[in-house]
């Protein structure tokens, strides 16, 4: 019995120390590689779906009010016209990146798109100004696509395929069964 109690008490040699720290060491390099491209596709979700959710508030909005109105998209989110003779369809910028803390810095995310200068929306909430959004994030090779399709205004996210460099296409928004 005295023999098992002194094995117990030795401890751990130096190398098994060293073999042990080497492996957690690598399986938490794994975990932050991919933790990375994780949070970045996140990220991207979360502002794809702040362009619907955008449009959404400015349908309500104008069908609350009963009159038409305009809503802007710029690099950040969704925004009050500049000038023009509508009325603004939100208050203030809807940030397409919430600022919370650790969110990332707003240069992050890629937006391009086609939309026009406002995006009209009639008193009856029926968006009269269609087009597509592309959205990329730095750490991630995925490409959301955000199509506004006429004459509703209904809306479809999906992967995009092509290059925003090229020219935007809604036909290059394809529909990602991951949604």
């Amino acid at each position: 019995m005295q023999r098992a109690c002194s094995q117990i008490d030795r401890g751990c040699s130096l190398a098994e120390v060293l073999v042990g720290l080497a492996i957690v060491g690598l399986l938490a390099g794994l975990a932050c590689g991919g933790g990375a491209e994780a949070v970045a596709r996140q990220r991207l979700e979360a502002s794809a779906r702040s362009l619907g959710q955008g449009v959404e508030a400015a349908r309500r909005e104008a069908m609350r009010r009963g009159q038409p109105c305009g809503l802007s998209l710029g690099q950040r989110g969704w925004q009050p016209p500049d000038g023009g003779t509508l009325p603004s369809c939100v208050a203030s910028q809807q940030l397409l990146q919430d600022g919370s803390p650790g969110a990332g810095d707003p240069a992050a995310l890629e937006l391009i798109h086609n939309l026009p200068a406002v995006v009209r929306v009639s008193s009856t909430g029926l968006v009269l100004d269609g087009g597509t959004a592309v959205l990329g994030m730095r750490g991630t090779e995925l490409r959301r696509c955000w199509v506004m399709a006429l004459p509703l205004g209904i809306v479809r996210v999906g992967r995009y395929l092509g290059s925003p460099s090229q020219g935007l296409s809604s036909s290059q928004c394809v529909v990602d069964g991951s949604l």
